[in-house]
């Protein structure tokens, strides 16, 4: 007897529904085509166990089994419960009537209880797309699945209550989630407060500015100065999420199995700081089977790179095309995979390897050359990429001191959203969103310089040698600062203060 059933691949952050055929006939062996790499050859034995404990067996004669299409690779151990449900359907162990209404995933422990999986969400969205009436899945992922609408998602245990279910027997029910209630509900939600940070406001300024125009930012300073502090507290100042920028961070997460069980959607955005000691491949994605790297699980929020000078500089380096494309490809032999990567790059360094330099009370023990050797471990492509470039002292004792007077991120981010709000009418049927995506014909159309304001920009173009980047994410940063103010046109100030947040283009800033 033949008998289909349903389950998934998921490639980049998309999936691809898998036809697997189960043939019964005369004669003994078990075979398994259609590309399966060994998690998947291995389920012959995890399935074996499983029917036994639950009073079921393998039958008794040649099982063929096709995952279709063949000419994709099918990976890991999530393929074990449609295998098989196929296998006893088509052993007529099961009634097999709605099995081809179900896309059907989990991976069998040997009691046959059912384990969580990977990317149930692009999995349900592609179920959904293609008019499939329900998706069986681990009980532990039913409230990521069921983020999507119109499609009955069950959360199963163990695989007695899946045979129960196509049986017709046992009583088990869609998970239902009101989306937009939770997500509406928690999207507000922050844990960290600028109210905390005392001191630092030339600081605090430069990063609402970054948040208010997605700019990149850099801060410099002594150890214990707040950098990491600062960074931690940007999320809570960026506009909330909106429901697309929600789905579209949560399936990433969802592909590398990063979702919080108890979560059906992220409502915040992501904070990503990996280790220095990172590769370029976990940096950007990659590997022999493709997964997201750090920048895509940034997608949509900050990725805050602390003590930038540690990383590899080759590290470092493939961070330049994600900044300009918002998108990395990764590129193998018989495939090409894409993945979002539109995030905003924080980053922190000492100004120097003792860490003291133009420090206002400790002398610094580096020569000029020592110091130069240090800033040079970031190239200058990759500092030009960076439009805000902020210096940070130390806050005095007296600051310290006393009780914390400081704007909370909910009034910074109050401005933000209004800056946001311009920018969203000003694009308004494009793709991008903010000031600092903007090409340099939006930037020729919507920052117009009066002669005041060129000649600002020549004489810092001379002294301090901008390059045409440089000279194009001033123009940004600018307007950005304009937005903030609710100022039409950009302004002398306006470019001062721009001009201002681009100390390491300064020459020998270090010495």
């Amino acid at each position: 007897m033949l008998v289909k059933t349903y389950g998934s691949a998921v490639f980049g952050i998309e999936a691809t529904t898998i036809t697997i055929e189960v043939s019964i006939s005369q004669g003994f062996a078990f075979f398994l085509v259609g590309l399966p790499d060994s998690a998947v050859k291995e389920s012959q034995q995890r399935i074996e166990s499983a029917l036994r404990s639950n009073n079921h067996k393998m039958p008794g004669r040649k099982v063929v089994i096709n995952m279709a299409p063949a000419d994709i690779r099918k990976e890991g151990s999530a393929y074990d419960l449609p295998l098989a449900i196929g296998i006893l359907a088509a052993d007529e162990q099961l009634n097999d009537q709605k099995i081809g209404d179900y896309i059907i995933m989990g991976e069998l422990s040997l009691d046959g209880s059912i384990l969580p999986i990977k990317g149930t969400l692009p999995i349900a969205i592609q179920a959904r797309k293609e008019g499939f009436k329900g998706f069986i899945v681990p009980a532990e992922n039913a409230r990521e699945a069921a983020v999507v609408n119109k499609l009955d998602v069950y959360g199963v245990s163990d695989i007695k209550q899946v045979i129960d279910f196509f049986e017709g027997r046992g009583n088990l029910k869609p998970t239902e989630v009101d989306t937009r209630a939770e997500f509406y509900n928690a999207v507000a939600d922050t844990e960290l407060d600028f109210a905390d940070v005392k001191g630092q406001e030339k600081v605090k300024r430069a990063l609402e500015i970054a948040a208010a125009g997605a700019h990149n930012a850099i801060m410099v300073g002594p150890p214990g100065a707040g950098k990491t502090m600062m960074a931690k507290r940007l999320p809570g100042i960026l506009p909330p999420l909106t429901l697309q920028e929600a789905l579209e961070t949560t399936k990433i997460h969802s592909v590398v199995g990063k979702i919080d069980r108890n979560t059906s959607l992220m409502t915040s955005r992501p904070f990503r700081s990996p280790h220095h000691t990172i590769s370029d491949v976990a940096l950007v994605g990659g590997g022999a089977f493709p997964q997201p790297g750090e920048i895509s699980l940034a997608h949509n929020g900050v990725l805050f790179l602390d003590e930038l000078p540690e990383f590899q500089r080759t590290v470092l380096e493939v961070l330049r095309q994600p900044i300009e494309d918002r998108r990395i490809t990764i590129s193998r032999a018989k495939f090409t995979v894409d993945y979002p990567a539109n995030f905003m790059l924080v980053s922190s360094m000492n100004p120097c390897p003792c860490g003291y330099f133009n420090h206002p009370t400790k002398d610094c023990v580096c020569s000029v050359p020592v110091r130069q050797r240090y800033l040079n471990k970031i190239s200058g492509p990759l500092l030009d990429r960076i439009d805000i470039h902020s210096e940070i002292t130390p806050v005095p004792f007296e600051d310290l001191s006393k009780q914390p007077t400081a704007e909370t991120s909910a009034d910074i981010r109050k401005r933000v959203i209004k800056a946001r709000e311009i920018q969203q009418k000003r694009f308004e049927g494009t793709d991008i969103y903010a000031n600092a995506q903007m090409s340099s014909r939006l930037l020729r159309r919507h920052v117009e310089i009066d002669e005041g304001g060129k000649q600002i920009l020549k004489t810092a173009t001379d002294r301090l040698g901008f390059s045409a980047r440089a000279y194009d994410r001033i123009l940004k940063v600018s307007r950005t600062i304009a937005d903030l103010e609710g100022s039409e046109k950009v302004q002398t100030h306006h470019l001062a203060e721009a001009i201002n947040y681009r100390t390491l283009d300064r020459e020998n800033w270090a010495g």
